[in-house]
């Protein structure tokens, strides 16, 4: 769970809410999607990809360009994204509107590959994702604000083993706050309620 400061409206927020005044869409992020629980296919293997692209830099970094590696990903279909070939790698090379590393590239078209093999074995990324949902002993355990988890390990190590690429346990970790696995938003953040009660009202796949 983050630590919170006022903002400049008077509401408390996560202290990462905070960390670019300059940059609106950090906070609108934090307050309408962050920590909200999801279970759309497409949505997690795009959130997973931004995860990774942002392994070693900001997330401002990569919220900035985000729109843009909508268009240059055709909108994270990984059915489309499975497809890519070398041509596709290099024109995504030239792209200055995203993350131009070769070794990331390459890796979300392999995830885009082996997100396809595992929805064939566990019916989608979603009942999948959702089975290493934390229970509330590791979440109440943890020491925060936390990089890592057991359920983060433990989902990294079981991607890597069926091949995917740049899932480390921290970018799992915030993965995993992102699309709501875990509602790691302060007590007394203005959205820790919000994200609370729509994770008790959401049903987990299957």
């Amino acid at each position: 769970m983050q630590h919170s400061k006022p903002s400049d409206d008077g509401r408390i927020r996560c202290n990462w809410a905070h960390m670019a005044p300059d940059f609106p869409l950090y906070q609108i992020y934090h307050d309408t999607e962050w920590g909200m629980p999801q279970d759309d296919d497409q949505c997690l293997f795009e959130k997973l990809c931004l995860e990774s692209f942002q392994s070693g830099l900001s997330w401002r970094t990569i919220l900035a360009k985000r729109d843009n590696f909508r268009a240059a990903f055709d909108d994270f279909d990984f059915h489309k994204i499975a497809q890519y070939d070398e041509a596709d790698v290099e024109r995504l090379l030239q792209n200055a509107g995203i993350i131009r590393h070769r070794g990331k590239i390459t890796a979300t078209i392999n995830n885009a590959q082996r997100a396809l093999d595992l929805i064939a074995s566990q019916g989608s990324l979603g009942a999948y994702i959702w089975q290493f949902e934390p229970s509330l002993q590791e979440v109440l355990g943890l020491e925060y604000p936390a990089a890592t988890s057991a359920s983060s390990v433990a989902l990294s190590k079981d991607l890597k083993k069926r091949g995917w690429k740049f899932v480390g346990p921290t970018t799992i970790y915030a993965f995993m706050q992102s699309m709501g696995l875990v509602n790691d938003h302060a007590s007394d953040c203005i959205c820790h309620a919000t994200c609370e009660a729509a994770r008790a009202g959401f049903i987990r796949p299957k």
